[in-house]
């Protein structure tokens, strides 16, 4: 059994996710937690998670190097259990979510990556590490979508092209900043070759020399203005995929589109490199891109802001065009 409610937890602070689509809910009786204490340089260590959650009536699994999280999470189901956790990075937690949505078990984030992207949008605070242990007591749980490419879930987004090259560099997990210039002075150079990518963009246009390809589970935010936001998603259960394109041109800067789309494809003559949820993987061609609405059941702690930066701004809105984030919106 987990422990009761924290002491602290307000009426108000759940009457005011219920207006983001949060809802109170009973804690799990046999959940689960597995903790990569190597993500985010050891923040699960630093934070205490697992002592925490065995202070809490919580099953805790700690990952070592080489063993296979996702074995260890179908023994989890197998067993009975009635909520999975995972405290790592984003690559680890798409693992994770996407056992839980199969089974049809909530899904519980606890921010232990180094940028936790998926927390920032679902309104897990980040710098509340051990706090996002309540989820398994003093929670508010909602549905929200998973994205799939050739079968395989992603929270976050898949990134063809420049960064889908750089993420595959062993240079990569030490110096992401460099290795990503590096990787785009060798493509978009006057001796390089953009990857050989095509795909159809929602106003009928053929892309064929592609710098950037990103696909994600939901539109992200991408106004230009002085405030949080840029960057995140503003919601995580529209139904659709965000997609945002830039074109390799010689001499002249790339051009863009992002729209959404509920599916999506994308064609090559060989396997192609990406980065998933900030992991490196070759994908077979072609790539098909779906979304898959309300999915997955995650919970939060009630204490938690429960919404993104960029929803607490009111709606997104794209480079440039001043149009609404979403089909059809274009910067060129």
């Amino acid at each position: 059994m987990t422990s009761p409610p924290a002491p602290g937890t307000s009426r108000s602070s759940k009457t005011r996710l219920a207006r983001y689509g949060w809802s109170p809910i009973e804690p799990p009786r046999r959940p689960v937690l597995f903790v990569n204490p190597r993500s985010g340089g050891g923040a699960a260590s630093r934070a205490g998670v697992a002592e925490r959650a065995r202070e809490r009536g919580i099953k805790v699994v700690i990952l070592d190097s080489g063993q296979s999280l996702a074995r260890y999470v179908d023994e989890a189901v197998d067993q009975g259990t009635d909520a999975l956790g995972m405290a790592g990075g984003d690559g680890s937690l798409a693992v994770v979510a996407a056992a839980a949505a199969a089974h049809g078990l909530p899904f519980i984030c606890v921010p232990a990556g180094t940028r936790n992207h998926f927390a920032l949008d679902l309104g897990v605070d980040r710098h509340d590490v051990a706090g996002a242990l309540d989820a398994f007591s003093d929670a508010v749980q909602r549905r929200i979508d998973l994205a799939e490419v050739n079968g395989r879930v992603f929270l976050n987004n898949v990134s063809l092209g420049i960064y889908g090259e750089a993420v595959r560099q062993s240079a990569y997990r030490d110096a992401k900043l460099r290795t990503l210039v590096e990787t785009a002075e060798t493509v978009l150079g006057p001796s390089g070759k953009p990857p050989a990518l095509r795909l159809v963009d929602d106003a009928g246009r053929e892309h064929a020399e592609l710098a950037v390809v990103l696909v994600s589970n939901n539109p992200y935010a991408l106004v230009e203005v002085d405030r949080p936001g840029l960057g995140s998603r503003p919601s995580l259960d529209s139904g659709f995929l965000g997609i945002l394109v830039l074109d390799a041109r010689d001499n002249r800067p790339p051009s863009g589109r992002a729209w959404s789309a509920s599916d999506f494809e994308v064609s090559a003559p060989a396997p192609v490199p990406a980065g998933i949820d900030g992991e490196a993987a070759l994908l077979s061609a072609p790539l098909r891109f779906a979304i898959r609405p309300g999915a997955l059941r995650v919970r939060i702690s009630s204490r938690h802001p429960g919404t993104s930066p960029s929803a607490r701004f009111g709606p997104a809105r794209s480079l440039r065009s001043g149009l609404p984030a979403g089909r059809g919106s274009e910067s060129e």
